[in-house]
Formats: structure tokens, C-alpha cells, sequence
């Protein structure tokens, strides 16, 4: 009854009481449709190679790409497009690189003076270069920013899911029964932050014998389809272990390197807008 209804200067807990939003605006300048985060618990698993494809094979059905690299501490995404330009600076704000393909990308190697310079930076202040690169990058108008994620489900996993809107999550993995356990944390933490799964992709899922043709489980047999089966995801990816893809990647030559691996998923990525 005595109400006055600042939630501010109250400490009850009540129907009316509105919870504070913490997502966070991207620059004026930009415009930005749909963001898809990638990610794994844990590293080494694949998340830039899968968000690479991703973003190339969107790139390639015409639509306006961007590609956000969170991992501060490993950002390889410069080296796998053959970005060796600098990202610019205006009044405005950073101008992100432009990849060959037309992909606008933003890592913190764009901003290093040289790539081999360790980033030796504690939590808070990795998870505030990420809201930089949200916020002061000069984006434009964009329909699909692919976020590549940092491993685990730590600080900046939490930052982004918190702070961006994000529409959607990949999850990446390996064959290995250890890694398919790490992968169930990053579901439950997905549905915890109430964000769809997309789909699962397997990296290093087989290799296929260049002779023969005869698929080999390296890594072991996969059980990607079960654990897609137990949690309701309906989109799986495998993509092979293939020299050709660290080749290309390595190169700098990710673009040219065919995503049909993962065209299942792109398509349905495609489908959100």
C-alpha cells in the first residue's frame, strides 16, 4: 500500500519489482541483426576453424558478416583470414579489417603491435577489451556477427552471454569422451543463461583415408549424435581431420576452404533472419 514504486530505494522482493537489464548497446554507427556465439569447454577443440567456416559460408549466401574475436589471450582469426593490416582508428571509433571475402573482423592482434606480444592481462580487464570491441567498433550495418568465444564458461563467456544480445550458440567439440563430458557443461550453462544451442559441431570427428577412402575414428568413436539426441539438439556437424584444412587455415586462405561440412548449420543460421 505504500508503494511509491522506486524500486531503487526498496529492498522487498516483490511481482513488481523489474529486473535491471545488463545488455549493453552497440555503437550508434552500427547496426547488427543477429549474434551467434561459438563456443567450447574447454580449448583446442576447434572454435575458430568452425567459426571461420561459419561466418565464410554466411558470407557466401550474400549475406553481411562479421566476425568478433573474444579470445583475448589466443586470437588466431587475423592469421586464418591473411588479415596482416593493423585495425584503424577515427573520432568515431575503431574501424574493424576487412577480410578478402568481405567478412568485417575485429581481434586484439589487429590492435598489437606485434602478433607473438603475450596479452598478460587479468579477467576484468580481458571481459572490458571484449565490451570494447561491441561497443567502439565502427560495425555498420551487419546481419550476422559470428563471436568467437574464449574456452571455458568463466568470466568473458559469462560477460558476452550477459551483455550482448546473443541469439543463438554453437557448441564445438572432439570425439574424446573427456571433451563430450566438458560439452554438457557448456549446454548447462546455455540453458542457464536461457540462449538456444543451434547446433553441435565435431571437429577431428574422422580421418578419411586419401587412398582407400576408408573413414578412421583417430580420436576415437564419436557419441556427438547421442549427446545432440539427449539434450534436444536437432543440427549436428562433423568435420574431418583434414591437412588440408590446417593447411589452408595456416595460410591464411580459411575463405577458400569449402564449408560443407557445416552447410547444414549455415542454413539454418540463415533461416533467422
Amino acid at each position: 500500500m505504500s508503494c511509491d514504486h522506486n524500486c531503487s530505494s526498496c529492498s522487498s522482493d516483490c511481482g513488481d519489482r523489474k529486473q535491471k537489464s545488463l545488455k549493453v548497446a552497440v555503437n550508434s554507427s552500427s547496426k547488427i541483426k543477429k549474434v551467434i556465439s561459438v563456443m567450447s569447454g574447454k580449448g583446442g577443440v576447434g572454435k575458430s576453424l568452425t567459426s571461420s567456416l561459419i561466418v565464410s559460408a554466411l558470407r557466401k549466401m550474400g549475406f553481411k558478416t562479421a566476425l568478433l574475436d573474444a579470445d583475448i589471450t589466443g586470437p588466431s582469426i587475423p592469421k586464418m583470414f591473411g588479415i596482416k593490416e593493423k585495425a584503424m582508428g577515427s573520432s568515431l571509433g575503431i574501424v574493424p579489417a576487412m577480410s578478402k571475402g568481405g567478412t568485417e573482423v575485429m581481434s586484439l592482434n589487429l590492435l598489437l603491435e606485434k602478433d607473438t606480444d603475450p596479452v598478460v592481462w587479468r579477467g576484468p580487464i580481458i571481459a572490458s577489451t571484449v565490451m570494447q570491441f561491441w561497443t567502439d567498433v565502427l560495425w555498420g550495418d551487419i546481419d550476422f556477427m559470428i563471436v568467437d568465444m574464449p574456452p571455458g564458461t568463466g568470466d568473458v563467456p559469462l560477460t558476452i552471454f550477459q551483455s550482448l544480445p546473443s541469439d543463438g550458440v554453437i557448441i564445438v567439440t572432439s570425439p574424446q569422451d573427456l571433451v563430450n563430458m566438458i560439452v554438457e557443461k557448456s549446454v548447462n550453462m546455455t540453458s542457464l543463461m536461457k540462449i538456444p544451442i543451434l547446433g553441435i559441431v565435431e571437429n577431428m570427428s574422422y580421418f578419411k583415408c586419401p587412398d582407400c577412402g576408408k573413414e578412421h575414428n583417430i580420436f576415437g568413436n564419436s557419441n556427438i549424435d547421442e549427446i545432440a539426441k539427449k539434450f534436444d539438439i536437432d543440427s549436428v556437424s562433423k568435420i574431418p581431420l583434414d591437412v588440408n584444412i590446417a593447411k589452408m587455415a595456416d595460410n591464411g586462405e580459411i575463405e577458400l576452404l569449402t564449408t560443407e561440412y557445416i552447410d547444414n548449420l549455415a542454413k539454418k543460421i540463415s533461416k533467422m533472419i
